[in-house]
Order: structure tokens, then sequence, then C-alpha cells
């Protein structure tokens, strides 16, 4: 599930996975230049991260379970990515 909360240019993006992805999740995208970040754990057991981006801008990311499984995120999907895999695209 991802959550959207914008003001002015920037934008509060909630990214946040159910317990039974995995026993770990990290997430990396365009923003950061693909490296890989811890989400966090909820007491429920879900995965989450927060992050403050530029509006009007497109990213693509993705998730990294169990540190090797690559996964989109099921709500708004795949495109594929110049490397032959596929990432989901957040549009801001």
């Amino acid at each position: 599930m991802i959550k959207i909360t914008k003001k002015g240019n920037k934008a509060w993006v909630t990214f946040t996975l159910p317990s039974t992805a995995g026993e770990s999740v990290e997430i990396s995208g365009e923003w950061n230049d693909w490296e890989n970040e811890a989400m966090k754990v909820k007491k429920s057991g879900e995965f989450y991260i927060t992050k403050v981006l530029k509006t009007d801008e497109n990213y693509q990311f993705g998730y990294r379970i169990n540190g090797h499984e690559w996964q989109c995120d099921d709500e708004i999907g795949c495109i594929e990515s110049p490397f032959d895999s596929h990432n989901s695209l957040l549009e801001l």
C-alpha cells in the first residue's frame, strides 16, 4: 500500500508491505540512486518506510525481499526497466 500526502512541492510517501512479504524488506529507487534502505517493522509485523520526495516527478522503485527477491508494488504494478527486469513507477 502507498499513502501520499502532498504539500507544496513535496510529497510524504509511505510505502507499506504486509508482514507476510518476507523476513526482511528493503526498498530502493531512483530517489536514492538505487541504494537499499531497510524498511521498519510495525508492531503488527507490517513493513513500512516514509520518504519525502519532490512532486511533479516520476520515480522507479522496487522492494528487495529477504535480501535477494526483487518485487514490484502490487498496488501500482510493474513497468519494464532498461536492465531486463521490472520496476514500479511512482508518479507524483
